[in-house]
């Protein structure tokens, strides 16, 4: 029997996604598909839950909705797009990291801002530099550069230093342009341009990040062509890697945010890789009931192939990358960083 469908006919009952949701709909199919295509998975996740949901719209609130949506742009009288106009768009909705990374791809590279290209540094050279300036200047750059970076780099900070730096940036209270100007200025001239020579000498941390990203099973074969073509750089490379080995090691709180993320199925085949003292880095992250589940499923699972568990493993992997650049997590693991990426 079909569940009662909800008659909404009172536009101040409407949240945000839900009038997103009538808009879609209301724009027809291609039209709101188009549309769709432009937002991110969270926010595909969002308003398509609530265009589930939504229920019966009497065609009196579909026009009422409709016509703010167009009165709006036809009261802005025109409309200026611009690098700044976007940006202040983005943060209505999105978390800072974000909008970041969005428009240092949209700028590219040389448009980037040198706090955007210092959010890319390696925590343990951008922490070395600091270490370098006075307390003030570092707790200025700390507070203008990615929160989730900023985290990684004040991790690395000697612990007297830190809690100076951490100290002047809860008093800290305006920095004038000017000020704000020197410190870019000293930057460029200082460390990224030092920064980049080095990284065009050393290419072990951009092979490194490349191959995070590759297809887990087809990583032996290509780690062993690196071994027999360049042994010498192979344990380079291996130590700046991030794997799921490591993944086990992080901190309890960051294991059980990416277990509570990861689809069920997807961890069971990654677990039915590991040996069992490997395993138990997990159960002690989860909830009875979900470890009982789990083990539960391991035991009645016949033998898989390996290629699936590599895909699995890939796959939380790939998601704890993408808790990493949200904020959520840390993926540091005694010094070492999954994400060392170059400016």
């Amino acid at each position: 029997m079909e569940k009662h469908i909800r008659l909404r006919e009172d536009v101040t009952s409407l949240t945000g996604p839900e009038r997103a949701a009538v808009i879609l709909f209301a724009l027809g199919k291609d039209r709101g598909a188009t549309l769709m295509e432009m937002l991110d998975e969270d926010e595909i996740r969002i308003v398509s839950r609530s265009m589930a949901q939504l229920g019966s719209i009497t065609s009196t609130v579909c026009e009422h909705l409709l016509r703010d949506f167009t009165d709006y742009f036809a009261n802005s009288a025109s409309v200026v797009g611009t690098y700044d106009s976007t940006e202040r768009m983005l943060s209505q909705f999105m978390p800072e990291e974000r909008v970041m990374e969005i428009m240092g791809d949209i700028r590219g590279a040389a448009g980037r801002s040198m706090w955007e290209k210092l959010s890319t540094v390696n925590e343990h050279m951008l922490g070395s530099y600091l270490q370098s300036e006075h307390p003030q200047t570092a707790a200025v750059i700390l507070s203008k550069i990615r929160s989730a970076h900023a985290a990684r780099v004040v991790a690395v900070l000697p612990s007297e230093f830190r809690a100076d730096v951490l100290r002047r940036m809860i008093e800290m209270d305006y920095v004038q342009k000017d000020v704000l100007k020197d410190i870019e200025e000293t930057l460029h001239s200082e460390f990224m341009v030092n920064y980049a020579r080095m990284l065009g000498n050393d290419s072990h941390m951009r092979i490194a990040d490349i191959l995070n990203q590759v297809d887990r099973t087809r990583l032996p074969e290509i780690m062993g062509e690196i071994e027999t073509e360049i042994p010498q750089s192979a344990e380079a490379i291996k130590a700046l890697m991030f794997t799921f080995d490591d993944l086990l090691k992080l901190e309890p709180r960051a294991i059980q945010i990416v277990v509570q993320a990861v689809e069920i199925d997807t961890l069971i085949v990654a677990l039915k890789g590991l040996k069992e003292e490997q395993r138990e880095a997990v159960y002690s992250n989860m909830s009875e009931r979900a470890r009982g589940i789990v083990k539960g499923e391991l035991e009645l699972m016949g033998a898989i192939r390996a290629s699936d568990v590599d895909e699995a493993q890939s796959r939380i992997l790939r998601l704890a990358k993408e808790l990493e650049g949200r904020g959520e997590i840390m993926l540091n693991v005694e010094g070492k960083s999954a994400r060392r990426m170059i400016a």
